[in-house]
């Protein structure tokens, strides 16, 4: 196991075969594969199929947890967490839950009832847990995306120091209808700023290729990724205004960097990014755009808040205000504490 310091060190339990496996390595943790599936919004078939690899996940779990024989467990969720929470209450293994999002799904209800201590994003999702148990400490930023200044990240990315940028960002898959939203409109956007576009890894080849058929001077101003790691904060740093999905760490990164925001919850789950987005709508750090509206929308949206330096500034202010720097350190400082490290 990799060491933090000399009395604390960190094992990664995820889901077997999934695509957090890759992202631990790089990170140089051992990693723990458990058997996991879910049960809701799925067909019959798969439901079932899921139960048995939930069951196998609970005993698998279970066999970890005597091996590891850890001080305290964190969890954020997910279909592994569930087996994995399961396995350390019965073992009274203290539990952190966090919720990145604001409205806890199913399986976050399941294991706040379980979890000694649970931290939240937002002060509004104190309202689905026990108040004694819940702490608010921010959305957790890594300290390879906090480490930019703009100067600095624009040079790396090999962007202008004076033209304005837009970034577009879809999650570590990609999001397929802002990549054609964007390609279908890709010269009107490079008109307006240059574009940093991190298309995800699925739409990677139609990306490229449609760079390679812009004109020399559009293409210079084209910045294409299908996925960013150490330079994701070089990006956010760089950037005057963002596209992207409204997944959990849109709480956390653009109100760090103080990044005006333009929404595109994904519509084909349950609500937590609708919910996301409109809390940073209400707050005036972001604006919202369905998805089924984008490909009309996308290019005035944009070419307005680019043009309107006042308002790119309000929000820019009302991002910077929901900030929580020491969202990691209290989390760290929390689990620590559950443990008897501290």
């Amino acid at each position: 196991m990799r060491a933090i310091d000399p009395t604390v060190t960190l094992t990664w339990v995820g889901d077997q075969g999934g695509m957090t496996e890759g992202l631990v390595a790089r990170a140089g943790l051992p990693f723990l594969g458990i058997p996991a599936g879910g049960v809701h919004g799925v067909g019959l078939s798969r439901a079932l199929r899921n139960v048995w690899r939930l069951a196998q996940g609970l005993i698998a779990s279970w066999r970890a947890l005597r091996s590891e024989r850890p001080a305290a467990l964190l969890t954020t969720g997910g279909y592994v967490s569930g087996p994995v929470a399961l396995a350390a209450w019965l073992r009274r293994v203290p539990i952190l839950l966090f919720l990145p999002d604001i409205e806890p799904g199913q399986s976050f209800r399941f294991i706040g009832r379980l979890a000694a201590r649970i931290g939240v994003t937002v002060e509004d999702s104190r309202a689905f847990f026990p108040a004694h148990k819940v702490v608010v400490t921010g959305y957790p930023l890594r300290v390879e995306v906090t480490r930019w200044e703009r100067a600095t990240a624009r040079q790396t990315l090999g962007l202008s120091a004076d033209e304005a940028v837009l970034l577009v960002f879809g999650g570590s898959r990609g999001a397929r209808s802002i990549n054609r939203a964007v390609l279908a409109h890709l010269a009107e956007l490079l008109a307006e700023a240059q574009v940093v576009h991190i298309s995800g890894r699925l739409d990677w080849e139609e990306v490229a290729a449609a760079r390679g058929t812009l004109p020399e001077t559009l293409r210079a101003r084209y910045h294409p990724f299908p996925y960013l790691h150490e330079e994701m904060g070089a990006a956010l740093a760089s950037a005057d205004v963002v596209v992207s999905r409204a997944g959990a760490s849109v709480l956390g990164e653009f109100p760090y960097f103080g990044l005006p925001a333009i929404l595109v919850p994904y519509p084909y789950a349950w609500r937590y990014q609708k919910i996301n987005a409109e809390w940073l709508a209400r707050r005036g750090a972001a604006l919202v755009v369905k998805d089924e509206q984008l490909p009309e929308r996308l290019v005035p949206t944009v070419r307005d808040l680019l043009n309107d330096e006042a308002q790119r500034a309000a929000m820019a202010e009302a991002a910077r205000s929901l900030a929580r720097p020491d969202a990691a350190q209290q989390l760290a400082n929390l689990l620590l504490s559950l443990g008897k490290v501290v």
